[in-house]
């Protein structure tokens, strides 16, 4: 992969990423581990805040599927969210790294608000911004939360961290076949549908010109190779970049 010139980076991670094979929502295990891959990627010199899923806890749009009412279940997987931010907080600061979590639904015994300046000092302090509760609004994913915190942020990349090594033209763990793109533009992952992220945050990260890097974050130590350069990961991006 390319080594593009990244400094400021958001680590978008899915809420599963923290599962565990024993069913655990939360696996502190997998959680230290994923807290030793950001404190690596820390070690490198990069300022790093980070956004965190619900889905291993609740997913809004599966409880409207089961007849909830979608605002409701949006907002219980905006407090799943806060949930994981807390678990990756503890595991950072467990190992050293200065960590803030900031919410965009206000409980400030747990958490701070979400303050875009605060937020720009922790980083310019040297500390870890995880940011929660998505855009505090229902209807929004934590893929859109996540593009819109990197833009705020000045990020000059979104980090996509998942199960796979990439983006593919095809389901990879269903289609043997299937090809991964190297670089492929913002255009060609909307028009075919390339299932990056959902359609709204890939459109604000082209926009404002912000890569996406889609990576496999289960990889040991794979964060740290694909921030310099060496690992495997496809590039989103404008044409022409």
């Amino acid at each position: 992969m390319p080594q593009p010139p990244f400094k400021r980076i958001l680590l978008k991670l899915s809420g599963e990423v923290l599962m565990g094979e024993g069913g655990l929502s939360i696996d502190p295990a997998v959680t230290a581990r994923v807290a030793d891959e950001i404190a690596h990627a820390k070690g490198m010199g990069f300022d790093l805040c980070i956004v965190v899923g619900g889905g291993n806890i609740f997913r809004g749009m599966a409880g409207a599927a089961r007849g909830m009412e979608r605002a409701t279940g949006d907002y219980m997987g905006m407090l799943a969210t806060i949930m994981n931010a807390l678990a990756v907080q503890n595991a950072l600061e467990q190992i050293g790294v200065e960590t803030r979590v900031q919410s965009a639904i206000s409980m400030p015994s747990i958490a701070e608000p979400f303050i875009r300046r605060r937020a720009m000092r922790h980083l310019e302090k040297g500390r870890v911004v995880i940011f929660a509760a998505g855009v505090g609004s229902p209807f929004f994913t934590t893929d859109t939360g996540a593009a819109l915190r990197a833009a705020e942020m000045n990020c000059d990349a979104l980090f996509k961290g998942t199960s796979v090594d990439g983006v593919y033209d095809a389901d990879p763990k269903l289609v043997p076949g299937a090809k991964r793109y190297e670089t492929v533009t913002f255009s060609k992952v909307l028009s075919d549908n390339l299932r990056v992220m959902d359609a709204s945050a890939v459109a604000l990260c082209r926009d404002n010109n912000i890569p996406i890097v889609v990576f496999n974050i289960r990889e040991q130590g794979n964060l740290a190779q694909v921030l310099a350069g060496s690992g495997t990961a496809t590039i989103v991006q404008n044409e022409g970049e």
